[in-house]
């Protein structure tokens, strides 16, 4: 299998958007979960994205498994290896962008490496190096507000530069609109001065084209789905890829289906009010999780009557203030493991009493759920919404089944519903 292009992937779900968006550009595209191991039996494809559990995690660790993930990928044939990022550049000053950017930079002796959130088609627009959810700064966005990662400063030159070793520059729009060779010379030039890596602005899904012509010329890119799709659509217009037809998951699945919510994005909060109307919803107490009160048996009791009826839906999802409040009894770090585990050790019950459809929102929870799933990866299937695929397990331990990981805030009002329509 030789690669024509690698992804690194901080996480699940935007694993999932990413192989998603390749795969509607026309990549045969499968999402691993961790390094692959090498018998691991994988189809002929054209884009590998390795997901990792990495964004909120120590930054060394994040390094380390990252170049882990560049060097299978590269021993693929990889050429251009992209790390892929949240849409609102989800980090803190200590990281993870910028040290895992850097080491896999030196690992591969880029000069110059382009990075954008960039992804119009979701509302996410760079413009003089700020990030924008819709019209407003990140920083002033409902999105600001991650419970591990909240953001509070736009101008993504300066987050970078906390975060990195290197300088940072900018290519500002005025260049990307008169296209791939003003955006070479850009580039040329700020390396020339010693900058390692820049922010480069995107408003348009033309924008998106001319930096994936650039960025593909080159060894390292960073950035969210739009940068991935900008690099699919110039492998494909330079002949580089022969663009497949998206095709499904296989044959039907069916069995028990099940979602769980641990996000707490406000689209995800306002998709579980609507899913309360047409399935049984439990909403599990965040402190009772964090303090060890058994909220993972009594969903699992209060679920496995329920499964022949129909789907169910458990959520650790609250608002902001209340998560805020846990946080502040219990320390960030412990109160999110508590009810990431909690959502695992749910899943793990869920799936022994046989449910074989099952929707996760979050993230983070994804990459929990995942992780205690064993499962080794996924052919990606049709879109259920932008960034969000019906997902097939390869070489899981329990045989065939269902997923679909989608980031909080992705997805429409009625996300959960839509899902098990094309989860069949």
């Amino acid at each position: 299998m030789i690669l024509a292009l690698g992804c690194i992937a901080d996480d699940y779900t935007g694993a999932s958007d990413l192989a998603n968006t390749l795969t509607r550009a026309g990549l045969r595209t499968v999402q691993t979960i961790g390094v692959p191991a090498n018998d691991l039996a994988l189809p002929e494809v054209d884009a590998v994205v390795v997901s990792l559990k990495s964004r909120s995690i120590d930054a060394s660790v994040a390094v380390s498994r990252s170049r882990a993930a560049e060097t299978w990928l590269r021993g693929r044939g990889a050429g251009h290896v992209l790390f892929k990022i949240c849409s609102t550049f989800d980090s803190t000053d200590a990281g993870n962008i910028g040290p895992v950017m850097d080491a896999l930079r030196a690992e591969c002796g880029e000069t110059a490496v382009l990075v954008t959130p960039a992804f119009p088609e979701t509302g996410r627009t760079v413009y003089q190096g700020n990030l924008f959810v819709g019209a407003v700064p990140l920083n002033e966005s409902p999105l600001k507000d991650h419970p591990l990662n909240p953001m509070h400063d736009s101008n993504l030159v300066r987050v970078l530069a906390r975060q990195s070793k290197t300088q940072i520059g900018l290519v500002d729009l005025a260049t990307v609109s008169r296209g791939a060779d003003a955006v070479r010379a850009r580039l040329a030039e700020l390396a020339d001065k010693g900058i390692g890596a820049a922010i480069i602005d995107a408003v348009f899904d033309r924008d998106l084209e001319t930096i994936g012509l650039v960025a593909a010329e080159h060894r390292l890119s960073v950035g969210a789905s739009g940068i991935g799709l900008g690099l699919a659509r110039a492998l494909v217009s330079t002949g580089k890829v022969k663009s497949t037809a998206a095709g499904g998951t296989g044959a039907a699945v069916g069995g028990p289906a099940a979602c769980l919510a641990g996000s707490c994005s406000q689209a995800t909060l306002q998709q579980i009010a609507n899913a309360e109307r047409v399935m049984p919803v439990l909403h599990l107490d965040p402190e009772q999780i964090v303090a060890g009160g058994g909220e993972a048996q009594r969903a699992l009791a209060w679920a496995r009557p329920r499964l022949a009826d129909g789907p169910v839906l458990i959520a650790s999802s609250a608002t902001p203030e209340a998560v805020a409040a846990v946080q502040a009894r219990h320390g960030r770090d412990a109160a999110g493991h508590a009810i990431e585990q909690a959502m695992a050790d749910i899943a793990e019950g869920l799936v022994q009493a046989g449910v074989r459809r099952l929707i996760v929102a979050g993230g983070e929870t994804s990459g929990s759920v995942v992780d205690r799933l064993r499962i080794p990866g996924f052919l990606v299937g049709v879109e259920i919404a932008a960034g969000v695929p019906v997902l097939r397990a390869v070489g899981a331990e329990t045989g065939e089944m269902l997923l679909a990981l989608k980031s909080g805030n992705f997805g429409g009002p009625e996300f959960f519903t839509d899902a098990l329509k094309l989860m069949r």
